[in-house]
């Protein structure tokens, strides 16, 4: 198009005149009142409707008040299913007979404003079940699990009356399936089932099924308990790769295990999960210091030292060994303390075996009236199960030495440490001390 054709162009649409509504007649002022108001009513009803909204929300069912909100909230915003609910639950009297028609009559008027929210579906079962309409409750649940099929809160609710009623088989079907989908529920089902079924294991076990993080909850559930054996076993029906994916989860049994002094498990557990990978049963754990000893936070079931102690020197020392490539250094730098506890170890035994406990010593000018030995404790009951002789003082190359004991009646654990004889409050020991390659027996 040309320069001049535009120029045109825009000069007819220049001269186009505008259409322009005039209020100065009556048809105008009409219309302009009509949009006014009707602007008006729409802008009503929508902050009705949210200022109706914003009280059902602030109010709580256990409120004083509550009926007060409600009947408020009502007022504003009859047709929102959540103000309708609040009023229903507010009102709800199911002891008087005239009036349990009356409260089923307002949750079903609740599920008419929103048929297709599971939530208020269960909540007309629930309150169908307390009136006493058993068929009218089973079919609200019912239609609550088709709405929402893969959510905990509907099965658990079903599961619920359905237990109520007798019908134990489909309660269960309907708790297992709540228990899969989901970690809140998972914990009150096996409550429930742990409580209605006398603590029996293998009913609580069931419903679990065979779904990965039901029966690492399972696991912990029985830890929980104080059911070690349970927990264990649960835990080893999971694979490699599922354990490895709840690693967390091993750590924290180990550590309650053992706590708990349920060492056999607590050992299995601090094994797999690598915090005592070289753990094993009736074996004390680096018996001839060839790692590293640690802190009590770094492992449950291998040698321990509390370094805090400035008068106490415990090192590994790869220049004086009896067997291997290295030995544990003890250096006291007069020592005064009255008694003597590290380095230790918790070993696993079983109850009541006889053991006998070897190992070797080195000193030099190792001075005290309250020479060190080596304990062997009960931590059931934290005694003395037997003692070593106590270490020769002076200077002296590598000698064996053993102690005898029987494990506790009750314990599947003993605690191996470094002690001392007894002389006095203030007892000062001085001098070096190297121990080595540790062995436990059973006789």
């Amino acid at each position: 198009m040309s320069s001049g054709a535009s120029q045109i162009s825009s000069s007819k649409k220049m001269s186009e005149p505008l259409v322009v509504v005039s209020t100065q007649g009556t048809n105008g002022r009409l219309l302009l009142t009509v949009s006014i108001v009707a602007a008006l009513i729409l802008l009503w009803f929508g902050v009705r409707w949210q200022f109706g909204s914003l009280i059902a929300s602030s109010a709580s069912i256990n409120d004083a008040d509550v009926k007060t909100f409600a009947d408020s909230a009502r007022s504003l915003s009859p047709h929102d299913p959540y103000t309708m609910w609040l009023y229903a639950s507010a009102n709800r009297d199911l002891i008087s007979p005239e009036n349990v028609e009356p409260s089923l009559w307002r949750f079903e008027g609740v599920v008419r404003l929103a048929p297709k929210d599971y939530r208020w579906w269960v909540e007309l079962g629930r309150t169908a079940e307390q009136a006493g309409r058993p068929e009218l409750a089973h079919s609200a649940f019912t239609k609550a699990i088709e709405l929402a099929p893969s959510y905990a809160y509907p099965h658990w609710q079903m599961g619920n009356f359905l237990l109520r009623a007798g019908q134990t088989g489909e309660a269960l079907a309907e708790f297992r399936q709540a228990a899969s989908n989901s970690h809140t529920y998972r914990e009150q089902v096996f409550s429930l089932a742990w409580d209605f079924f006398g603590q029996d294991v293998a009913r609580v076990e069931d419903l679990a099924g065979d779904v990965p993080d039901s029966r690492v909850g399972l696991a912990i559930f029985f830890a929980a308990r104080g059911q070690a054996k349970d927990s264990l076993r649960v835990w080893n029906t999971l694979s490699d790769q599922q354990k490895n994916d709840n690693g967390l989860v091993a750590r924290t049994i180990a550590q309650a295990f053992t706590e708990r002094k349920f060492y056999r498990e607590g050992l299995e557990f601090s094994r797999q999960t690598g915090i005592d990978p070289n753990a094993q049963l009736e074996t004390v754990t680096n018996g001839g210091f060839e790692k590293s000893v640690g802190n009590p936070d770094d492992n449950y079931y291998g040698w321990n030292v509390d370094r805090s102690d400035n008068n106490l020197d415990i090192s590994a020392d790869s220049s004086v060994k009896h067997s291997g490539n290295r030995s544990l250094k003890v250096n006291f730098r007069t020592y005064v303390k009255p008694q003597l506890a590290d380095p230790w170890q918790i070993v696993v035994v079983e109850p009541r075996q006889s053991y006998t406990l070897s190992f070797w010593v080195r000193t030099e000018n190792l001075r005290s009236a309250g020479m060190p030995t080596v304990e062997v404790i009960d931590p059931e009951e934290y005694h003395l199960l037997a003692t070593s002789p106590a270490i020769a003082i002076g200077s002296n190359d590598w000698q064996a030495m053993s102690v005898t004991f029987k494990a506790g009646e009750n314990s599947d654990g003993v605690v191996i440490r470094l002690g001392r004889s007894y002389c006095r409050d203030t007892c000062p020991l001085v001098g070096t001390l190297w121990v080595d390659d540790f062995s436990l027996v059973r006789n």
